[in-house]
């Protein structure tokens, strides 16, 4: 076995490379970064190769970044059986993880991927991506040091934080400060070996491997995740919260996510992402399950800022993310967040199974494009329970050359009495070339069912901002007024930690562009 030594090194001040999301801003008072510093590492290789980081892609519009240059364990850069076997080699999985694994790759190779969206895109060969990088860095020292704290604090006054970059779990805190509430908040391979029963009944049970081509392929090789496990008769005290992280040019991040609410329990999740930007595309094909018991509320928060490509169109992240929650028991309630601002391709529709009667769904989104970002996003409220709600409020922003549609399903099934849903889908074109679809998708099949459907398009008019203009208040100011009062339905919905980032996010992408 070899042995070789590592040198990271870091040449940014922390203000110029930590993104301002409330997760860095609090890994930062942890110094949970502390692999962005000089660190000095003596390490094993055996069945895996080291390499260095490509020389990265400069853009000044794209804040969002931190720069590093380290060596990273990679697998080799293949897409078969072997690739399956090296994953559970390394994370040491028991059998039934490599046939549920073997089994997705078996599908996979009978599967087409999917060409029915408006976005063009450039294929992506699998064959050429890395499956499995992880950082050559020590996070015990930061472990011990978060536990220490957490116990001289002795009780809940932040936001427990899972840092996940490319395929691997840095860190994960407040674990056993949680724990003592029966609450479990761990990365997805660790809680495959500690929690093995409650993982493979849960897993795959609300996202089949064989939904799609994407969920196929996160479920032959994801590599790393985080598992929520809320017991009954509890409430969350404190926020869980993981940030996402690509850090290399041919990485491919499959990450998932599993949340588990027992009967009459509560919890709130925020999820962040970003990528440093190359001139080459990289592949995130994440899988979300949430699994809702009677009387249960999940509410899931998502700032998605991946690096969009450049003028050109180079560069960038193509996200194809597959959400799905399921309202198994009655009168639970799943609440989706997001605002979307990243990534050179974006398909996503997170949705709701409602399944227990008087269950209610929601989903709240906000979607930004600009230069030639193309985001086909929506939702898909499945309604099977009687008196079952759902709601869907889309907000859909478009500058410059890009292209931004929302594609939606409201689903009533028979025998489901009185379901009620409103779907409202508002865009705004602030671009001379940009443009904005909607695709509703709407099926009946119980006459008692109460469905409202409005959608509306429209550009800032001249007359608005002059109006404003000759109150004393500035062009920049205008446009930020008219863009947060048509966002504001679902910026109200965002959890506390996120409204001033979302606030300033919003109006540094959107003045950037039309200022």
């Amino acid at each position: 076995m070899g042995e070789s030594y590592l040198i990271l090194y870091h040449g940014l001040s922390y203000g110029d490379c930590i993104p301002r999301i409330p997760v860095l801003n609090i890994m930062i008072k942890l110094k949970y970064c502390n692999f962005l510093l000089f660190g000095f590492q003596k390490i094993n290789s055996k069945s895996f190769k080291k390499n260095s980081k490509s020389t990265v892609f400069s853009s000044n519009n794209y804040n969002y970044k931190f720069k590093t240059f380290t060596e990273t364990e990679t697998t080799d850069k293949d897409f078969s059986i072997g690739t399956v076997k090296s994953l559970c080699i390394k994370n040491i999985e028991p059998l039934w993880i490599f046939n549920f694994r073997l089994d997705s790759l078996k599908h996979l190779y009978h599967m087409r991927i999917p060409e029915w969206s408006n976005c063009k895109i450039d294929h992506i060969p699998l064959k050429n991506l890395t499956f499995y990088s992880a950082l050559l860095q020590n996070s015990n020292s930061f472990t011990n040091e978060q536990n220490t704290k957490s116990s001289e604090n002795g009780s809940f006054n932040g936001t427990a934080v899972d840092l996940v970059v490319d395929s691997i779990s840095v860190s994960t805190s407040y674990q056993k400060e949680l724990f003592k509430n029966g609450i479990i908040f761990s990365n997805l391979s660790q809680s495959i070996q500690n929690y093995p029963d409650l993982i493979s009944r849960y897993l795959g049970g609300v996202v089949s491997l064989r939904d799609n081509y994407y969920t196929c392929l996160n479920s032959a090789v994801f590599s790393e995740g985080t598992f929520v496990y809320i017991p009954k008769n509890t409430i969350c005290p404190m926020d869980l919260s993981t940030y996402f992280r690509i850090n290399g040019s041919i990485i491919g991040q499959f990450e998932r996510t599993l949340i588990v609410a027992e009967s009459n329990s509560k919890v709130s999740y925020l999820e962040g992402c970003t990528a440093p930007f190359y001139s080459t595309n990289q592949l995130h094909a994440a899988v979300v399950e949430l699994y809702a018991s009677e009387g249960s509320d999940i509410k899931y928060s998502t700032v998605q800022n991946w690096f969009p490509g450049d003028s050109d169109g180079k560069g960038g992240i193509y996200n194809f993310v597959t959400k799905r929650g399921l309202c198994d028991g009655k009168k639970s309630r799943i609440s989706w967040t997001q605002v979307e601002t990243g990534s050179s391709i974006t398909w996503k529709y997170p949705s709701v199974i409602l399944k227990g009667d008087y269950s209610i769904g929601e989903f709240y989104s906000i979607a930004v494009t600009r230069l030639r970002q193309q985001a086909d996003t929506g939702s898909k409220m499945i309604h099977i329970g009687s008196n079952s709600r759902s709601k869907i409020i889309s907000k859909g922003i478009s500058l410059e050359n890009s292209h931004n549609s929302y594609r939606g399903m409201v689903y009533v099934h028979n025998d489901c009495k009185k379901a009620k849903n409103l779907t409202q889908c508002d865009s705004i074109i602030l671009g001379n070339s940009s443009y904005a679809n909607t695709y509703p998708y709407i099926v009946i099949k119980d006459s008692s069912a109460s469905l409202e459907h409005e959608a509306s398009i429209a550009k800032i008019k001249d007359d608005q901002i002059f109006y404003l203009q000759q109150r004393c208040i500035d062009y920049d100011e205008a446009v930020n007024l008219i863009v947060g009062g048509f966002c504001k339905e679902v910026i109200e919905e965002l959890p506390f930690e996120f409204l001033t980032e979302v606030n300033e996010l919003l109006n540094s992408t959107i003045l950037t562009r039309v200022g």
